[in-house]
This record gives structure tokens, sequence and C-alpha cells, in this order.
């Protein structure tokens, strides 16, 4: 009886395994038809996940320091370490600065989720990739932050930055005030707001209609870039960290499915005699569709 019971579980035990495999090569082949409440679910409880991990890391004063001086000896080594002077000029220019502070404090989470609605709505077939790119970019930032601390700009001692959050009393950031006891003020490489911002700056690139909204696409994370060097909040090599980060997680969905986030269709035709409402079909206005 005993033996029966062994054969049945291993029996169970690799038709699981056998199904399991077929899914992901199902996965792998064609996206899954993107489910509403699941993909609420998942981005609420790993955004929970991302900020409890980035705060959780040992903040690490000294180390952060140290490694603050090394990037600005290696900036000032290549002859790029301007970030002082675009602060401190920008600075002086109080209303651009402060629209720089809120820049920094809300559209980096209003223009992410923006584009992820906008992917699940007109682009269904490529939202489950494009949303894997972003979820693996975060992924290996947790990682930056563990590994690396990193005090920003406007922290680093002797560095003669102006924290203009302070300097100007704005609100909504966790950069400064109040906030910066919630939050991990040392989690500043690879920057996030260049890797998030660029992710939604190629997804609009790649898959706008309008030549217009495409170049808003890509200006989007220009400015973001200006914007955290003006607020003295990352370096350059914060932003490069960033922006590589980004294109490991699109290599590692590359790999995962066979193809581009951007190539698959933007409705499978498996998805086509559903009876549900989709979207209408139209090809990416430069060739994102194809192979």
């Amino acid at each position: 009886m005993d033996e029966v019971a062994d054969g049945a579980t291993g029996s169970t035990g690799l038709r699981g395994a056998t199904a399991l495999r077929t899914r992901i090569g199902a996965q792998r082949r064609g996206p899954v038809r993107p489910r509403l409440l699941f993909e609420l679910a998942l981005i609420g409880i790993s955004y929970w996940l991302y900020s409890l991990v980035r705060n959780a890391v040992p903040e690490q004063a000294a180390i952060a320091q140290q490694h603050a001086s090394w990037v600005w000896h290696i900036e000032q080594s290549l002859g790029i370490n301007v970030e002082r002077s675009i602060n401190h000029g920008v600075n002086s220019i109080t209303w651009l600065i402060v629209g720089m502070n809120y820049y920094y404090a809300t559209l980096h989470f209003i223009m992410t989720i923006g584009v992820l609605v906008w992917l699940y709505r007109r682009h269904p077939g490529r939202y489950a990739a494009s949303r894997t790119v972003l979820f693996i970019t975060t992924g290996i930032a947790l990682v930056g932050f563990y590994f690396y601390p990193l005090a920003p700009p406007r922290l680093m001692t002797a560095g003669h930055f102006v924290d203009t959050v302070e300097v100007h009393h704005t609100w909504g950031s966790l950069a400064s005030g109040a906030g910066a006891s919630v939050s991990n003020q040392f989690a500043a490489m690879p920057s996030m707001h260049i890797g998030w911002s660029l992710w939604c700056g190629l997804t609009i690139f790649f898959l706008a209609e309008r030549t217009w909204v495409r170049a808003l696409g890509l200006v989007y994370p220009a400015a973001t870039l200006l914007v955290i060097i003006s607020t003295a909040n990352h370096f350059w090599m914060d932003a490069v960290g960033g922006a590589l980060c980004l294109g490991i997680g699109f290599l590692c969905t590359r790999v995962f499915y066979h193809r581009w986030a951007y190539q698959f269709p933007q409705i499978p035709a498996s998805w086509q005699d559903t009876g549900r409402a989709l979207p209408e079909q139209r090809p990416s206005p430069i060739g994102a569709g194809s192979r």
C-alpha cells in the first residue's frame, strides 16, 4: 500500500511539474490577458514590499558619506561634476526650483501609474512583459540600496549643496523635513526616478501613435534628470545606475519571453474570439509589433 501511495504521490508531483512547465512555456510564447484585480493587488503588494525593504536597510551614515565622496571624486576626475553649479543656479530662481521640488515629490508616481493604466487599457497584449521590465528594474534597485548606501548630494558632508525642499519649505517629499524620519535617506544609488521615468518614456515612445506624444515620452526622463540634479537628490552616477537597472530589466524580460517587451501584438489573436470588449488593434508606429 505504501508503495502504491508513494507512486501516486510521485505521479501527482510529476503531473504538477509538467503542468507548471507547460504554463511557463505558454507564457513565454504569448502574454497572459491581464486581470484588473490581480494587477491592482500585485502593484499594491509590490510597492508595499518595495517601501518595506527600501526603508528597512540600515542607513549606515558613515559608509554612505564615504560612498558619496568616492562618487564625487570619480565625477571630478571625469570632469562631469557640475551638479553643484546646477543646484545653486536653479535654486536662485525660486518659482522654478519650487516647481521642481513638487515635480520630484509627485510626478514620479503619477506618471508611472498613468503609463501602467494606459498599457492595461490600450496595449493589453504588451502589458505583462512591460510590467515585468519595471518590476525587475525595481528589484535590482533594492539590491543596490542594500549593498551600496549613498548619501545624496544635499546630505553630503561639506558638499555645499542646497537642500531645496528644506530651504523652500515645500511639501510632499520624503527626502527632507518630517518625511525624512520614515524614509531611508541613503537609498540613492541607483536612481529609480531615472529608472522609472526612462521606462515611462520608452514605453510612450515605442507605443504611442502621435509623433508629438512620442517626443514628450523622451522629454520626460530628460526633464527628470534635470530635476534630480537641480534638487540635489542624486548624482549623475545615480542616474547611470538607474538606466543600467532598466537595461537589465529589459534584457531579463527578453530572455524569458524570447522577444522584447514592446514586440508583442497589441491584442493577441487568441483573445479575438473571447466576446469581450477589446480596444481597436493598432500596430506600433515604429514596428514594435514585429519580431
